[in-house]
């Protein structure tokens, strides 16, 4: 156990595609000028901020657990292997409602990627604009 985490913390340390979040964490598997793909877990009861983006539209696809998408103010369950794609400019937000970790893969494309393309409708954490 002791070693495990050890090899997260030295991951951390060095991949700078890695961030520890409140909800969670993601990683940077791979981009392009229009184009990032993340590895997104989300801890159990934890849900990210309610949001939208004006440059990018997101494809995402559940590879463990189950997730709550909200999607314009409607709510679906994502198992493993579903697939969700948020338009560009819909308000979401993805929830972890399960007690083990959830994990899913998100595809962005778009004129711009960068984490400040977000305007937070509602947070858990106090961020929201």
């Amino acid at each position: 156990m002791e070693q495990a985490r050890a090899g997260n913390i030295e991951s951390e340390v060095n991949n700078p595609k890695f961030d520890r979040r409140p909800w969670g964490t993601f990683t940077v598997l791979d981009e392009g000028q229009t184009y990032k793909v993340k590895r997104i877990e989300v801890l159990p009861g934890k849900r990210l901020s309610y949001q939208k983006h004006s440059k990018r539209a997101e494809h995402w696809m559940v590879v463990q657990g189950a997730a709550r998408v909200t999607l314009d103010g409607h709510d679906t369950i994502l198992n493993k292997d579903d697939k969700i794609d948020i338009p560009l400019g819909a308000a979401h937000r993805v929830e972890n409602p399960g007690s083990d970790t959830l994990v899913f893969i998100e595809i962005q494309s778009g004129s711009y990627l960068g984490e400040d393309d977000i305007m937070r409708l509602e947070d858990d954490f106090g961020r929201a604009e």
